[in-house]
């Protein structure tokens, strides 16, 4: 069925959005994603069923686009709406059973035993390895030659560098080489087999299966080795104090502690997570500043006024850049580092007047909901006011969730957010930015992807 309503087995008709015969919207998810769901929610409202695939592999997707309904699957009927979806099983084959993909009570074993190390005091002692790596890029932007930088490949690189310290301490370097070469081979053979109606087993030699398991290989035998020293390394000055060693100290009477494979597993998920979400984030961020000077010039006055001095920012200077944060936060409204969020429906459920059968693949997006006129005035407007407190006070919890929401909202987020603030304050108070790139095509992979350069001309800031 390409197009028409759809009618779930309780009889209610759900909107479905126009194909083409036998295929359905197959090669428009296929080529524009995040354009699709647009569309599908202008034409057809809030709830709207997008059908993809030859008869017999068919995949029936169902959208929910409104805050209301992400707030119902994400929070109020969270266990309604499982992580079993053929996306998430190619995650988890690649990157491990770990907190962004384990499902009852291993997630739950797991968060217990994660939580205490992402409170706001441990994770504002973090502040230090954010600043020394952005350091870092500043220095290498001295020597950039004519002024202009790829900010989508230069956040990668500082936030890839960032969690790895962060991780691995010392061992930062070695991790952070493996990361960039392997991380790309993985992903696109991940989104490929998530995708595809049909895959091959992976213990087929194909080319395309050989290369992502040697990439497999050479990662997991990092992670492996350095998990191994940090297992017999205790917490505190002598064994160190990044984020695997506490992960492999991290016990409960209840949960005890994670085996090697899980600690793995968490670091291949944090490695994940925590560089390609934040790299997103900052790089649309100082993309948009290039494109909005007198934005960019309130943001730095803000950033001069705090950071008096040439001080290093820490923790503390979080609260003291309001405007800063705005701008971040509009950033992440536009491009939500994860623009689509997907979930399977347990039972039968209705949402906005219509019925979401059970064994549905549910369709959460961000990239849609953060452009919803109802909730957003000119949507695709640049405009950091909309997070000014009142402002944010009047608006539905979920009409901004790019960290998801509920049980399963990320755990890193005041660390994602300490981060960009961080980085974002030290690099506005050396550079002025101008965007070269004026439109950065975008794609939805296991997060937000720039298909192309995002460059912009830096120019040093006389203070």
């Amino acid at each position: 069925m390409a197009g028409g309503t759809g009618t779930t087995a309780d009889g209610v008709r759900v909107p479905g959005l126009e194909g083409v015969p036998v295929l359905g919207s197959l090669f428009d998810l296929k080529s524009d994603s995040l354009g699709t769901y647009l569309r599908a929610r202008q034409r057809h409202g809030d709830v709207v069923r997008i059908s993809a695939g030859p008869p017999g592999l068919r995949a029936e997707l169902y959208c929910v686009f409104s805050a209301e309904g992400a707030q119902r699957v994400l929070a109020s009927e969270a266990a309604n709406f499982r992580k079993d979806n053929a996306f998430y099983q190619e995650v988890r084959d690649s990157f491990g059973n770990g907190l962004l993909t384990s499902q009852d009570g291993d997630y739950v074993r797991q968060r217990r035993l994660l939580q205490p190390l992402f409170t706001r005091k441990r994770v504002d002692g973090y502040a230090g390895a954010v600043a020394a790596e952005t350091e870092g890029v500043l220095a290498a932007w001295a020597q950039a030659r004519d002024g202009v930088v790829d900010v989508s490949a230069e956040m990668t690189h500082l936030a890839l560098r960032a969690v790895s310290r962060i991780l691995f301490g010392a061992d930062v370097d070695a991790t952070a080489d493996v990361v960039h070469r392997c991380f790309p081979v993985i992903t696109e053979y991940v989104l490929r087999r998530g995708y595809s109606p049909a895959n091959l087993p992976r213990t087929w030699p194909t080319p395309g299966n050989r290369r992502a398991a040697a990439a497999m290989d050479e990662l997991y035998a990092v992670c492996d080795g350095i998990v191994a020293e940090r297992r017999g390394a205790a917490p505190g000055p002598a064994g160190g104090e990044d984020l695997l060693t506490l992960m492999a100290g991290a016990r409960s009477a209840d949960d005890a502690t994670f085996d090697a494979a899980e600690l793995r597993d968490q670091v291949l998920v944090f490695l994940l997570a925590g560089h390609e979400t934040t790299a997103t984030s900052l790089a649309f961020t100082l993309h948009l500043l290039g494109r909005h000077p007198e934005e960019q010039a309130r943001a730095r006055e803000e950033v001069l006024g705090v950071l008096d001095g040439g001080r290093t920012p820490g923790a503390a200077d979080l609260e003291r850049l309001p405007y800063l944060t705005q701008v971040l936060k509009e950033a992440m409204r536009l491009y939500p580092a994860a623009p689509v969020i997907g979930r399977k429906a347990v039972a039968a459920t209705e949402i906005g007047g219509h019925v979401i059968p059970a064994g549905a693949d549910v369709i959460l997006a961000p990239w849609v909901t953060h452009r919803h006129p109802r909730y957003w005035s000119d949507p695709e407007r640049f405009d950091p006011g909309r997070f000014a407190p009142e402002a944010e006070a009047g608006r539905h919890r979920y009409a901004w969730f790019p960290f998801g929401g509920g049980p399963r909202a990320c755990i890193g987020q005041h660390f994602s957010m300490l981060e960009s603030v961080i980085a974002l304050a030290m690099l506005l108070r050396a550079y002025e930015f101008e965007a070269v790139d004026t439109r950065i095509p975008v794609s939805a992979g296991i997060t937000l992807r720039t298909r192309g350069p995002a460059r912009c001309r830096i120019r040093r800031v006389e203070v």
